[in-house]
């Protein structure tokens, strides 16, 4: 009797725990209603408009008048002062306000994908963005550096205190923007990436908004760049190089003497960027044999070097080929199969949900990585080519009688005009260099 009077008791509570558990679920459901998305429509995320096409036409023809004043103001008026103001409007306009896009140096990339991918559809804009300098360059010289390109302007504004670099290691790191070029091509012919964008220095501070990362290393550019000149244009811009070669053949360029070089070496102490180049001496006849000897060396050295470029190129298909995404996911999706990592990455997991056979990405990824093996040898040959031009370049010797910018590595930015006591001459600032001979010593005319 007890035994099943228990049992009723227990039977009892659990009929009233049931009884008030589905009251509160009920009172509470009153309270809090359950929201209804039967007619709720899915947003879908769309990619944001592209800007007018008068935005961009106005870009281009501010960047010709850009173009033009700079070039009047570093070779007809030889305003140092002007062409600051001019690097500042640029920097307000160019970077900040368009947000550093499109400029002439990520454009490399736009103009090689085009070539390569004939359904890539490139705006005429672009390529006009592209063109510009370059037809400049070839009249005037690097006047695009001087005062108009955006990450030379907010460089150009921090140079306050600007040493010089040892001529080796100058001419040693001049050589990373043509390598950096050739992996700037050989990514956007294969349509893998746009490396010049992805790692623009000062992008992200001209959108005040990006990578932290990136944000760090422009600021330690822009750090760097005060007591080094512009280290971004000389050691990594690759359309530094291109322009570079291209002013070396400029109809006109800036000199640095308005009428006579009085040979005072102020415009060399002065150029921050090691353009000036100096008068040279008489040599010896038997220096003159050794001179040449050096230089049939060199020559000769250039096919080797081409043929070890080739050859290290081929070893770099693997590594080079680890930024291709199919290949990246190849390799993933096989250590899964394998058992050789646990998990699954968003992008693994989105693929096997697409249900496509593995082996087509697999093969996919063969022929990128094979095409990466040829790709590298041409990267290779590239970059001992240029070894080997450098190496000719530091062999010939040019007689020279005045001090001279060179017109490869000048940037035309007119500090050399500032110091010339020749050009404070010319406006007017003293009746004669003579009166200068003091200032001379100091090593500051001003």
């Amino acid at each position: 009797m007890n035994q099943s009077s228990s049992v009723y008791k227990i039977r009892i509570f659990l009929v009233l725990g049931a009884l008030c558990l589905s009251s509160s679920v009920a009172v509470g459901s009153e309270l809090i209603p359950v929201p209804e998305f039967t007619n709720h429509d899915v947003p879908i995320t769309l990619p944001s408009n592209p800007d007018s096409p008068i935005w961009e036409w106005l870009n281009v023809g501010l960047l010709v008048i850009a173009l033009s004043l700079a070039s009047y103001l570093a070779i007809v008026s030889r305003s140092r002062r002007g062409l600051f103001a001019l690097a500042v409007a640029s920097l307000l306009w160019f970077g900040f306000a368009r947000g550093g896009c499109v400029c002439a140096i990520g454009a490399v990339q736009n103009v090689t994908l085009g070539m390569f991918d004939s359904s890539y559809a490139i705006p005429w804009t672009v390529i006009a963005i592209f063109v510009l300098p370059l037809v400049y360059t070839l009249f005037f010289g690097r006047t695009f550096c001087a005062a108009v390109c955006p990450l030379g302007a907010i460089q150009e504004v921090v140079a306050v205190r600007p040493v010089r670099v040892p001529s080796w290691l100058d001419h040693s790191l001049g050589l990373v923007p043509y390598i950096y070029l050739g992996l700037a091509i050989l990514y956007a012919a294969t349509g893998t990436a746009f490396i010049i964008c992805r790692y623009d220095p000062f992008v992200a501070m001209f959108r005040m908004s990006g990578n932290v990362n990136m944000l760090i290393f422009g600021g330690s550019i822009l750090l760097l760049g005060v007591f080094i000149g512009r280290p971004y244009c000389r050691y990594l811009c690759p359309y530094g190089a291109i322009l570079g070669v291209l002013s070396k053949g400029s109809k006109w360029h800036g000199r640095i003497a308005p009428e006579t070089c009085i040979q005072c070496h102020l415009c060399e102490n002065s150029c921050p960027y090691g353009a000036i180049a100096t008068p040279t001496r008489p040599i010896h006849k038997s220096e003159r044999v050794k001179a040449r000897g050096r230089l049939a060396k060199s020559l000769l050295s250039v096919p080797v070097l081409i043929i070890c470029g080739v050859l290290v190129g081929l070893l770099l298909k693997t590594p080079l080929s680890k930024l291709d995404a199919d290949v990246r996911l190849a390799e993933r999706i096989i250590q899964e199969d394998a058992g050789e990592v646990e998990g699954m990455t968003d992008a693994s997991e989105a693929f096997r949900n697409t249900g496509q056979p593995t082996s087509a990405l697999i093969e996919r990824a063969i022929g990128q990585r094979e095409l990466f093996g040829w790709l590298g040898m041409a990267l290779g040959g590239w970059v001992g080519l240029v070894v080997g031009v450098k190496f000719v370049t530091l062999s010939i010797r040019r007689r020279r009688v005045d001090y001279e910018p060179d017109r490869a590595r000048c940037v035309s930015c007119a500090r050399c005009y500032w110091y010339c006591p020749g050009e404070h001459v010319r406006q007017g600032l003293v009746g004669d260099v003579s009166q200068l001979v003091s200032i001379e010593t100091t090593g500051d005319p001003r």
